[in-house]
């Protein structure tokens, strides 16, 4: 078979593209995991609709309101700016 070099979709900016926002994720998952203790000092990650679980010796954090908080936060200082 040809394969033009085009990828899956057939178009070489959508993988351009695919590409830019999975770094993007990885760059800010690395970042949120360095800063996590830092946040969990300023009580993010235990407000209300945070949640907690303790699964098989291991816990697992699941910060709806902190993120939701924390992404208008984001979103208002990125409007000032």
């Amino acid at each position: 078979m040809y394969n033009s070099g085009a990828g899956v979709c057939g178009h070489p900016r959508y993988n351009a593209r695919m590409l830019k926002w999975l770094l993007t994720l990885v760059v800010a998952l690395v970042v949120l995991t360095a800063v996590s203790p830092w946040l969990a000092r300023l009580g993010l990650g235990r407000l209300p609709g945070d949640m907690t679980i303790r699964m098989r010796g291991r816990l697992y954090s699941l910060p709806f309101t902190s993120t939701i908080l924390l992404s208008l936060l984001l979103a208002l200082l990125s409007h000032l700016i």
